[in-house]
């Protein structure tokens, strides 16, 4: 079992994608500065991330980009631009990273699977359901949301196969006592959610392997089956700390995870599907699970294929890592969604950054250097006006402390930035620039002067898990120079800097934006991703003959439904389709598509065909007509779509 002083925090290990944007780092981010503030009070800290590499979508990319899955996986993991370059550039201070393709995980997730069979827990079956491609996940007709996936929103398709189940049912009440009894889920308002949705209506058992890919961990004891990806996933956590492996030595200092951090839309893998198989293995449950909201824009969740993401490279390029990790925890509640616009952005290092934090070190630095040479002299002259910013300053660790347990980012960061107002006040409270006219006011605006340092070095120490690069910079201008005056144990201690303190103004650390210029090259910026983004499409040459309208006239084009489509014998491009054109006999069509589609999806759709062609034959079986396709390349590849067209058009409706 953990110790006391030790503290896990993960991220979930995240899917590798193509195109990042600045959604992604904002729960890896949060646990960052979670890390970093149990590492400021001196706890033992094990920060774990990585990346989800296995499942269907994978293997389907890596065919889309024709080479294999570990191929696929390993550019976006470790690749230019990938998931490592992106938690280097936003300075993500993780302890471990583990990928899912690990030899150590794969081994470890086989194990694992075979304990909870051996128990009783899994069982062969057969699946037949609703599946999400995108999200891995199976789902009820009574749980899907318009016929689509509730959690993306996506389409869903038939699944029939065989596959293992995991007695998921057998843990419904205590999975329910767990949520509604405890802390464990957080924030509270994602309880209700997981009981009322998926514990009330009757949990199902899970199906836990599938045999319609190949991209997974195999199940070692039955060839064919690849369990599934959810199970690999979750198990993460305790693989990566050694659980079923030699890899590690670090399960028993460490588990049980004191939080893991996650997403709104995977809370219920991990707060239904994820201790329940816990309780399968036996094995102690994670003491929180904390579902945060999402980036959005205009409402929407930031999506590739919604042409909205975000790219943090020309944000951090742009203001500086800094100033986006304090945006993504300063702007937004972490357990609530947060609509991102450029402007919020742009007014938060304004406001905060450039004009109470970065103002307060320029001014009380600038004064110190213009009155003193930049060395304070070490005697004082207090005044009672300077006991409102001394309590309020040593009173801040406490609420600050306060909040960061509770993972209320945005809470903590504003008992700081209070302290850092009041001082500001002080400041015009004060009038240091008249103290520094009179040469008998010397020892008093040094006195003033120290009051400032200290403030701005424990509200640095305490900011240091939200922007720890400028932290050190900050550190470094007020003289700052030793581990104890940054230590959390000075951190409500006045007068911890050296009374003759030295300082350096240099450049301001936050220069206020431009924010109509700033927006106008975000904007540019934008646009030109969207439009790179953009498939490179090249279109059939037109046809310059014209075509009398008359002749076109005679053309009969006509609503079809598909009856039937099969695959043609000895053709590895002809399908054959069985097709109702409204005239009560079935119509025998050929098409050379098949390369492009699988005949049991287009079974019952609705096609547009030229019904007056003369009959044709084709592997020795009459073509009567010709269905419509739309072609062009795309990247050098040639692309098909068979035009399909609204299926309230009953069969043999005219086109014109």
């Amino acid at each position: 079992m953990a110790h006391d002083n030790t503290f896990f925090v993960s991220t979930p290990i995240y899917y590798p994608s193509d195109k990042l944007h600045i959604g992604h780092t904002y729960c890896t981010v949060a646990a960052d500065a979670i890390a970093r503030y149990k590492r400021l009070t001196g706890a033992d800290v094990m920060f774990l991330t990585g990346t989800d590499e296995h499942g269907q979508k994978i293997e389907t990319k890596a065919n889309e980009a024709g080479c294999t899955p570990q191929e696929f996986v390993d550019h976006i993991v470790e690749g230019e631009g990938g998931i490592l370059d992106l938690w280097k550039l936003m300075n993500i201070s993780n302890d471990r990273f583990i990928r899912t393709t690990d030899d150590y995980h794969v081994e470890a997730v086989q194990k694992i699977f075979r304990k909870m069979y051996d128990k009783g827990d899994i069982y062969k079956g057969a699946y037949k359901g609703k599946y999400c491609t995108p999200c891995e996940s199976f789902w009820t007709e009574s749980q899907l949301v318009d016929g689509k996936c509730p959690d993306c929103g996506r389409d869903v398709h038939d699944a029939e196969e065989e596959a293992y189940f995991f007695r998921l049912s057998k843990y419904a009440d205590r999975i329910q006592h767990l949520l509604e009894d405890t802390d464990f889920l957080q924030p509270r308002t994602r309880v209700n959610e997981m009981v009322n949705n998926f514990i009330k209506p009757g949990l199902e058992d899970l199906c836990v392997s599938r045999t319609s890919f190949k991209w997974g961990v195999p199940v070692d004891f039955d060839p064919g089956h690849v369990v599934y990806v959810w199970v690999d996933a979750l198990f993460n956590y305790a693989t990566a700390m050694g659980y079923c492996n030699d890899k590690y030595n670090d399960y028993e200092r460490y588990w049980p995870a004191t939080v893991h951090f996650v997403g709104k839309e995977i809370v219920r893998f991990h707060s239904i599907i994820w201790p329940a198989m816990l309780m399968s293995v036996e094995e102690p449950l994670p003491k929180h699970v904390y579902g945060h909201g999402w980036l959005v824009i205009d409402g929407g969740k930031m999506s590739k294929s919604k042409g909205n993401v975000v790219d943090p490279y020309v944000l951090a390029e742009k203001f500086g890592v800094d100033a986006l990790r304090f945006f993504l925890l300063r702007t937004f509640p972490f357990g609530t969604d947060g609509n991102f616009t450029n402007e919020l952005l742009i007014n938060t290092i304004n406001i905060d950054l450039a004009n109470k934090l970065g103002n307060l070190v320029s001014r009380t630095t600038g004064m110190i250097e213009k009155y003193f040479g930049g060395t304070l002299p070490t005697e004082r002259e207090n005044d009672g006006i300077d006991c409102d910013l001394k309590t309020a300053a040593c009173e801040l660790r406490d609420r600050y402390e306060a909040e960061m347990e509770k993972f209320q980012f945005q809470n903590a960061l504003e008992e700081i930035f209070k302290v850092i107002e009041r001082a500001n006040k002080y400041i015009d409270e004060t009038a240091p620039w008249a103290l520094g006219k009179d040469e008998t006011k010397r020892v008093r605006l040094a006195t003033v002067l120290y009051n400032l340092l200290e403030t701005v070095r424990i509200c640095t120490t305490l900011l240091t898990p939200f922007v720890p690069e400028s932290c050190e910079k900050i550190f470094t201008k007020i003289g700052a120079g030793c581990e104890s005056c940054r230590s959390w144990d000075k951190a409500n201690v006045w007068g911890t800097l050296c009374a003759d303190a030295t300082v350096s103004k240099g450049e301001n650390l936050f220069p206020r934006i431009d924010a109509e210029k700033a927006l106008a090259e975000l904007e540019a910026l934008q646009e030109a991703q969207r439009k790179a983004a953009l498939p490179a499409i090249e279109l059939e040459p037109y046809v310059e003959e014209e075509v009398d309208f008359d002749t076109f006239l005679k053309s009969d084009f006509r609503a079809v439904k598909i009856k039937n489509c099969e695959t043609v014998k000895k053709s590895d491009k002809l399908l054959k389709f069985t097709l109702d054109d409204g005239s009560g006999v079935d119509r025998t069509i050929l098409s050379g598509i098949r390369q492009y589609y699988a005949p049991e999806d287009l079974i019952g759709k609705t096609a547009i065909a030229i019904l007056n062609l003369p009959p044709r034959k084709m592997m020795g079986i009459p073509s009567c007509g010709m269905l419509i396709s739309a072609v062009h390349k795309e990247k050098g590849e040639e692309k098909l779509h068979l035009m399909l067209i609204d299926d309230s058009v009953p069969a043999g409706a005219k086109l014109c």
